[in-house]
């Protein structure tokens, strides 16, 4: 298997610190608010890694965590009147549902900061012990100049450093660079008590030590989007390796791309944000999840309707397949080779869709049920590892279909104002769209009426 390594900017051969245990640690959500689209992304990406290493693997651990302190969590719960465990538990729980509706397995570890703010403050205080952390104003830094590999991920200079996300110049930092482990909390601000008086944790820190409690001081693959690589993810490196005695933190380093909105980066603070349960009240959660496994995971994709519509035309597709096997017993439960060398190459999720579409091809053209039957067998191993194509094709077809009723009726409308017109590439158009959709339009005496073929 190779990997896309980001530390190293070049794909890599996949070698596991312990052949027998791989190790996962995914940057989960701030619970504030309902998730947006683009976050559900890292989500179903790794999703699909983790599928694909238990295949390959004995054992695979993988974390996710929650961030539930937050000053977002803290303002949103101060609007409302609320405890933050009011306002996190509430998020939490719709993130979940969310994914799983998307079709994301649950991870194996859920952890939570409020239920390691101890190991927290334990590994602030050993970053101070060590010379690599100082106590200014009631906050704790880490000492970005005692880290000299400091920018190695992201490849950012001093300039872009300082400049960067997140980054807060303030008179009590020894450099501008420099990152917060503990701040202090106001009486009205959520906080626990430490060696440096009530407060709570930096950002950063937080998932050091999560990832340390769960998965050891060396795991293989640590993923998230692009957006967390600087400062979160460099900022993890820095103080996990001086924490840890200078040992590798991570071996591998996975980011997905991030999605687009008419041409700009989706995000809660730029407000052009799409919520997943928006998107699951237009399409089923196996549509979503076909686009935002069309793009490679490491490119931008861009979320517009007619991505959304060419999924479920191709899903249509795939289905009205199975359905065509409906009878037929499914054997050779493996997918094909080719499709694994897709996975198997930095997770090349439009390679492996490009040989199911294959797959459904041959379906298509297959005459003996035992070809069928190898066949219907690959289909559903090429889909079980993508998280895709395990519905029955009759609930598949069934379901949503009223909530399809009233826009496909309006589309042969148009098709008949078309004819009207003497249009008759437009009409041709839409009938061709409607067919790619599994929709057979029969003109008769009677009026125009149309039926479903899966």
């Amino acid at each position: 298997m190779q990997i896309h390594n980001s530390l190293t900017r070049q794909k890599e051969p996949f070698e596991p610190l312990n052949p027998e245990h791989v190790t996962i640690y995914v940057c989960g959500p701030t619970v504030y608010s309902y998730a947006h689209i683009g976050n559900a992304r890292p989500a179903v990406v790794f999703d699909v890694l983790a599928r694909l290493l238990r295949v390959l693997y004995k054992r695979v651990t993988f974390v996710r965590n929650i961030t539930d302190i937050d000053d977002k969590i803290n303002a949103a719960a101060a609007e409302a009147g609320v405890e933050i465990g009011v306002i996190t538990s509430q998020y939490e729980q719709a993130y979940l549902d969310d994914l799983a509706a998307l079709g994301v397995r649950p991870a194996d570890r859920t952890p939570r900061v409020t239920e390691h703010v101890d190991d927290i403050i334990g590994a602030v205080r050993d970053l101070i012990r060590s010379g690599h952390a100082y106590e200014a104003e009631g906050h704790v830094l880490f000492d970005v100049s005692s880290y000299p590999e400091y920018g190695r991920l992201s490849g950012r200079d001093r300039r872009e450093m300082i400049a960067g996300a997140r980054v807060e110049i303030a008179p009590y930092k020894r450099d501008p660079a420099d990152f917060v482990l503990w701040k202090p909390s106001t009486d009205e601000q959520p906080g626990w008590n430490s060696p440096w008086g009530r407060g709570r944790p930096g950002w950063h820190i937080e998932c050091s030590a999560m990832a340390s409690c769960h998965l050891g001081e060396t795991i293989d693959i640590h993923a998230g989007g692009m957006d967390l690589q600087f400062p979160h993810h460099e900022n993890e490196i820095a103080q996990s390796v001086c924490w840890h005695g200078g040992k590798e933190y991570a071996r591998y380093w996975m980011h997905n791309g991030l999605l687009n909105l008419d041409g700009q980066k989706m995000a809660k603070s730029v407000g052009n944000v799409v919520r997943i349960r928006d998107v699951l009240a237009q399409v089923p959660g196996e549509v979503a999840r076909y686009v935002l496994l069309s793009a490679h995971y490491r490119q931008p994709l861009d979320w517009t309707d007619d991505v959304l519509a060419q999924a479920r035309s191709t899903l249509d597709r795939v289905y009205r397949a199975l359905a065509s096997l409906s009878d037929i017993e499914a054997t050779d439960f493996e997918p094909t080779v080719e499709f694994m060398d897709a996975l198997e190459d930095d997770l090349n999720t439009p390679r492996a869709l490009a040989e199911v579409a294959e797959l459904v091809r041959a379906a298509n053209k297959a005459e003996s049920d035992k070809d069928k039957g190898a066949i219907k067998g690959q289909l559903l191993a090429c889909g079980e590892l993508l998280g895709l194509f395990q519905t029955d094709p009759a609930a598949w077809f069934g379901a949503g279909e009223d909530g399809e009723a009233d826009e496909i009726d309006a589309l042969v409308a148009e098709r008949q104002a078309a004819r009207a017109r003497k249009d008759y590439g437009e009409a041709d158009r839409i009938r061709d769209q409607l067919t790619e959709r599994g929709i057979v339009i029969e003109d008769s005496a009677d009026g125009v009426r149309w039926r479903r073929t899966g």
